[in-house]
């Protein structure tokens, strides 16, 4: 089975407000209506994606801090950044 490739770089909308509650954050597109949460680890991912916007930094910086291995964790990021992209949340250079 052939890995996906991560993105090179996603950038967060600026039409969206995020806040953190706890170990979960809230995201909103006040444009569309659009609500979303995420967990403590995509609530981490989105934290690293607003610093830089490079998932793979975000990749290595999970990998020391969860217990998860790496095919596992390349799975979840690409997951959440497509669901996030598909809701226009960020936009995604391949």
């Amino acid at each position: 089975m052939k890995t996906q490739p991560l993105p090179k770089e996603v950038t967060i909308s600026p039409d969206v407000l995020f806040q953190e509650l706890g170990s979960e954050t809230v995201l909103l597109d006040l444009d569309k209506e659009l609500y979303y949460a995420l967990d403590e680890v995509g609530t981490r991912l989105w934290q690293l994606l607003a610093e830089n916007g490079d998932p793979a930094a975000a990749m290595t910086r999970l990998l020391a801090e969860y217990d998860v291995d790496e095919a596992t964790l390349r799975k979840d990021i690409n997951g959440l950044v497509d669901e996030l992209h598909e809701a226009k949340l960020v936009t995604v250079t391949p």
